[in-house]
Parts: structure tokens; sequence; C-alpha cells
């Protein structure tokens, strides 16, 4: 297939385009190579394929629409997966416009070029950070989530909202998949894994939020790859059970659906601290916290669907991801 991603210099779309050209797919990046983190690991990400002959770049931005339309018209690509985002929980309580321009505005660009262009399948990132005040575990697809908890999360939840309607008024397949917290190499340094290993091995104490009372679905960036890849392979179809009397939250009367992909394992933040000490060799100093604006108590991923439809769940254990980030982590930076 000829495949669109966008955010391909970013962790999990540089990763994605590898899988992708490994499979024998043509793939077409689009990334802007904002300063959000350090462009340097972007760069260093695309190194890796850059020179591949079925892989093309576009330094782009997704909320450029002409830049967008060009894209879409030169290189028509037969399915697309949307990557390209403003990240970051936290720094949308800062700088909110972020979010609006690239989640809000570049999306409906994304939307429009696959509308116009004949596009078999759209899959783009959500986050499980839609899922905000909910408290029933584990998150599921099936239940409603309309009380984000910062506008990162409202973002994400737009996009599903606006691939709906596309869904619904152009019978475009969409699929958006809500990521739990993925870690690995490559990752992002403003991610807590990232800065705990630099902190550590610094000798300086490490930022520990809400006293490190809380859950999270740690999630392997390879474990996420394998789920977007089968994913973009099979294209959304209509539910033709779908009630609106007793609607499914998950799936539609349109080619629309939503999936959660975590590795259904939530670990306490302390022990997930404590497998990065052991891959370390070296104890943490802490700085406890309280909890920050905008960031959910646990996450939980039920992840039925993707087994039942995909015959496929994330199985990386905690220790094992955490020691390959750390010997990524040693290798690049020469620690």
């Amino acid at each position: 297939m000829k495949v669109l991603v966008t955010g391909a210099a970013g962790f999990i779309g540089s990763a994605l385009v590898l899988r992708l050209l490994a499979r024998g797919d043509t793939v077409i990046g689009v990334d802007n190579h904002n300063d959000y983190y350090d462009p340097s690991i972007k760069e260093a990400r695309l190194a890796r394929f850059a020179s591949h002959p079925n892989y093309s770049h576009l330094k782009i931005d997704i909320a450029d629409r002409k830049a967008i339309y060009e894209c879409f018209r030169l290189h028509k690509p037969q399915r697309v997966v949307n990557l390209a985002a403003q990240a970051g929980v936290r720094y949308s309580t800062e700088n909110p416009m972020a979010y609006i321009d690239s989640n809000i505005v570049g999306f409906a660009h994304i939307l429009e070029g696959c509308r116009h262009n004949g596009v078999e399948h759209l899959v783009y990132a959500s986050s499980s950070s839609v899922y905000g005040a909910s408290t029933a575990m584990p998150f599921s697809v099936h239940k409603n989530v309309d009380h984000p908890l910062s506008l990162y999360a409202a973002s994400k939840k737009s996009n599903e909202l606006m691939a709906h309607a596309y869904s619904y008024l152009y019978n475009l397949p969409t699929t958006g998949l809500r990521f739990f917290t993925v870690y690995g190499p490559w990752g992002r340094p403003d991610m807590a894994l990232f800065k705990f290993t630099k902190a550590i091995l610094a000798g300086e104490p490490i930022q520990v939020f809400n006293y490190g009372k809380h859950r999270r679905d740690f999630t392997y960036i390879d474990d996420i790859v394998e789920g977007v890849a089968r994913i973009l392979d099979r294209p959304a179809s209509p539910n033709l059970d779908w009630d609106s009397d007793q609607p499914d939250p998950g799936t539609s009367k349109a080619p629309w659906c939503v999936y959660n992909i975590g590795n259904n394992n939530p670990i306490e933040l302390m022990d997930y601290i404590g497998a990065l000490e052991k891959a370390l060799g070296k104890k943490a100093e802490m700085e406890l916290l309280p909890l920050q604006a905008g960031d959910v108590l646990d996450t939980y991923a039920d992840v039925d669907d993707l087994i039942e439809q995909h015959h496929y769940k994330p199985a990386t254990c905690a220790d094992d991801g955490i020691a390959r980030f750390v010997a990524w982590y040693r290798d690049y930076f020469k620690v």
C-alpha cells in the first residue's frame, strides 16, 4: 500500500514508518519538526529510514492547509495514519492555542484530504486522556467519555467526533486509537521515563506527582505499532446492529470505530520507578509533589475488542520494556 504517516519524525510515527517499510509498503512521511522538544532526536529517528527507496519525507505542518492539500493531490495515499499532534497534557494548560492549531485545525485538513482523494481508511491517534474524570475501570470504548480534564484530552475527543461526522457524511472509514502511556526506545524527552532516567543518572531528584499514588497502563512502543499496523489493514465498517435507543459510543452506523491500545495491566508509579532503578543500577532521589492539573489518577485499558477483532493483545512487561529503553538511552547518549 501507499500510506501517508503524519508525525513521521515523532516517537510513534517513526516506529510505525519502520514497520510499514519493513513489510513492503510505500510511505510518505509528514512532520513539521517543531521545537516542543529537542528536534535533534527527531532528526536521528528520521535518519533510520530517510534514505529508504520506498520513503518520501515532507517537512510541512498539518495546520498548513495548502501544503496538506498539495501533499494529498501529488501523492494520492491509499491509507492515512495521523499521528501528528501537539502532545502533552501539562503543556496544554500553558499553551492551549497550540492544541487548537494542530489537533483541531490540522486534523480537519487531514479529514478533507482523505475526503477528496479517495482514501480507503484513516487511522488516527486519540488518547487514554479522553477518559478524563471517569473512574469505571478498566476504561472501555463502549462507555461515554464526556468529561475531559485537559484541553489536550478535549482535542482528542474532538478528533473522534470530527471523524464520525466525515464517516457518516462521506462514507470515509475512520478508526481512532486511544493510546495508553507509550514508552520505549526513541521516546519523547518530555515523558516521565526519559526525564527520570536523565535525572537519576545525573544524581538529581526526580519529580513524582501525586506522591506516586497513581497507576498507569504503560504500553511498550512495539506493542503500539503492531496494533496500529493490524488495524490499518482492516478499514472500519458500520455496526449494523447499532441502536440509537441504546447507542454504543465505540461503534456507529457509519464506518467509524475507536479502540484502546494499552497493556491491560496498570502498575503503580512507584513500581515503575523501581523497575527503572533496577535497570539503571542506581536509586532515585524523589521530590514528592501533589497531582498536577489535567492529570488523571489511574488508567487501565479494556482491550477486549482488540483481542476479539484483531487477535492481538499488547504483552511487553514493564521490566522488559524499561530495560530496553535504558539500553537504548545509554547507547544513544553514550552514558
